[in-house]
């Protein structure tokens, strides 16, 4: 490698690598995860610093790509503020593990589409805030009988086909995702043109608000869909005659190189946990843990606006809903794992601490096809990390090897080489 910047090498550490955590150092440099042999025999030089992590987990920072806003910042709504809501929700997410997000619109008018989605950019994550991957547009182009909270009022066809997306979204150049109902006239051919144009298209339940049936969603896989929008919410419930979305899980008509991927409201409310036990046991390494977080994380309970709908905090902040009504809206807390483990205790009992950190870190990079820069410790990646103890909660956040929140006792410095202190000393 070509740079000479200095190499931290992070000790007494246990690393999630190749789905397990085992006992090694990790080294990092520039910003980038090196391979300690490359290191010691190539360039023949030790670590500038050592860093002892008293034992505590170090796995990959999360990816939260259905979020649609936190701290009061609504991301469907706040044309005038966007580009610092987003930032302040990027901000906020850090001390969260968060390092990078895609913000979520939700079905709205088309003059919302036309404003918000030319200011919002992909951007590299910093002490500034996590990284922003892409936007996630979850409709308009849904089913009205399984809108769940999106406003009917606004929700589109695709009578014109592509033509009708571009009219709406105005561009697509910094959309990560598109959720959309497949079973809607000229979905094929959209489907088709988002995935050649490297968005990932997401279809089904809540957002992407379907009525599909198992042949229409396995005809949209082929057509190059690869992600369900959160699992069991807003879409067909399970029949045995037809097991709709849900059956995509278990299909053997997809290509047999095609994993289907499904995001999961894991907080114990939006997807009871027999039905979570299900989705694991019959497709784990589909899982992907999502907030759709709303504006109101963070705020108290009570009323407030989430897009064009009022929405309410109730039971304490345990739920969401359409004010007035019992329509579920939206998880407001943030992914931290320890909370999600508490509300889907099968992940620890089943699968363990290394199945819930690669559904809110690999997964999500599988899904938009980034894990050659992130969602993994993998050797020349972006060093996007987060430590955390053995409750896997958050300790301190990484991006690009920058500490960017986290706490001032977490790490000590154990050595430096000689063009810095030799005594040991707290680092930050």
């Amino acid at each position: 490698m070509s740079s000479k910047g200095p190499i931290y090498q992070y000790v007494n550490c246990k690393l999630l690598r190749n789905h397990e955590l085992v006992k090694e150092d990790l080294w990092v440099r520039d910003g980038i995860i090196l391979n300690p042999e490359k290191v010691f025999f190539d360039e023949r030089v030790a670590a500038d610093t050592q860093i002892d992590c008293k034992g505590a987990i170090i796995s990959a920072g999360f990816i939260d790509i259905q979020i649609n806003g936190a701290f009061g910042v609504d991301f469907s709504a706040d044309v005038d503020t966007i580009e610092d809501g987003v930032q302040k929700v990027a901000e906020g997410l850090l001390a969260h593990g968060v390092t990078s997000f895609c913000p979520t619109l939700v079905t709205s008018p088309k003059e919302i589409y036309t404003q918000i989605v030319p200011k919002v950019k992909k951007k590299n994550g910093s002490k500034d805030g996590a990284g922003i991957l892409g936007l996630h547009l979850e409709g308009p182009f849904i089913n009205k009988e399984k809108k769940g909270a999106h406003n009917e009022l606004y929700i589109q066809t695709l009578e014109n086909g592509f033509s009708d997306v571009m009219d709406t979204y105005t561009s697509l150049e910094d959309v990560a995702i598109v959720t959309l109902a497949p079973e809607l006239d000229n979905s094929g051919m959209v489907i088709q043109e988002l995935v050649n144009r490297g968005i990932t298209v997401s279809v089904g339940n809540k957002p992407g608000h379907s009525k599909a049936n198992l042949v229409q969603g396995e005809l949209a896989v082929k057509q190059g869909a690869s992600t369900i929008t959160h699992l069991f919410n807003a879409m067909l419930p399970f029949h045995h005659r037809d097991p709709g979305l849900i059956g995509l899980l278990t299909s053997k008509m997809l290509p047999e190189d095609k994993t289907v991927y499904y995001g999961l409201i894991s907080d114990g409310i939006h997807t009871h946990p027999a039905a979570l036990r299900i989705a694991y046991r019959i497709h784990p390494e589909g899982m992907v843990l999502v907030t759709d977080a709303i504006p109101a994380m963070g705020l108290p309970q009570g009323q407030h606006h989430i897009g064009s709908q009022l929405i309410e905090i109730k039971d304490r902040g345990k739920r969401a809903v359409i004010a007035g009504t019992e329509t579920l809206c939206g998880r407001f807390v943030t992914l931290i794992l320890s909370t999600c483990c508490e509300h889907i205790p099968f992940l620890t009992i089943h699968c363990g601490k290394v199945f819930a950190l690669e559904a809110a870190t690999l997964h999500p990079a599988q899904v938009l096809g980034i894990t050659d820069k992130k969602g993994t410790l993998d050797y020349y990646t972006e060093a996007d990390f987060v430590i955390l103890n053995d409750q896997l909660r958050v300790m301190a956040t990484y991006i690009a090897g920058e500490r960017v929140w986290g706490q001032s006792n977490l790490e000590t410095v154990i050595s430096r080489s000689d063009s810095m202190t030799d005594s040991a000393e707290t680092r930050w």
